[in-house]
This record gives C-alpha cells, sequence and structure tokens, in this order.
C-alpha cells in the first residue's frame, strides 16, 4: 500500500486540507506528472485518497484523505517524530 518513494508525503501533504492536482504537481517539482498521477491512483485504489471530480469548465479535480487515509496518518506522524529523533543522533 505504501511502497515507492512518494506516497507517505503524498499523505502528509492531504493530511493539511484537500488538495487540486496542479497544487499537488507544483509542490512537488521533481515528480514527474505521470509518476504523480500513478501514485495518486494507487492510494484512491487502496482508499487511502478520495478523488472528487467537479463538473465545471475547466474540469476541477480534488483529492483528500479518506475516513481510512486519515485513521493511518497518527502513523505517519509517529514515523515523523521518530525520523527526527533518530537524524538528531
Amino acid at each position: 500500500m505504501l511502497g515507492g518513494k512518494w506516497k507517505l508525503v503524498l499523505l502528509w501533504y492531504l493530511s493539511e486540507q484537500p488538495r487540486r492536482f496542479g497544487e499537488i504537481n507544483r509542490c512537488f517539482p521533481e515528480m514527474t506528472q505521470s509518476m504523480l498521477t500513478k501514485q495518486l491512483r494507487e492510494l484512491e485504489q487502496d482508499k487511502l485518497v478520495h478523488r472528487e471530480v467537479y463538473k465545471e469548465v475547466p474540469p476541477k479535480v480534488e483529492y483528500s484523505l479518506t475516513e481510512l487515509g486519515e485513521k493511518f496518518f497518527p502513523i505517519i506522524e509517529t514515523m515523523f517524530e521518530w525520523g527526527e529523533k533518530y537524524l538528531d543522533n
């Protein structure tokens, strides 16, 4: 579910608020657009991320954490805290 370089980072970023695709893409310029799409689709398939499509012109798509994703977030925070302590030593 969380394999790969970007999934934990994306979950962390989406935990703050729902984000549009372009906003996510601009925040991570070192990630290709195709990789971002792939990672978001996999997170959506794993039910950690929700994709909301608004019927507008131009189309608006927002990504947010699902209930399952929100329940997983404390684990990500704990991993971050552990990493901070480990890097300080």
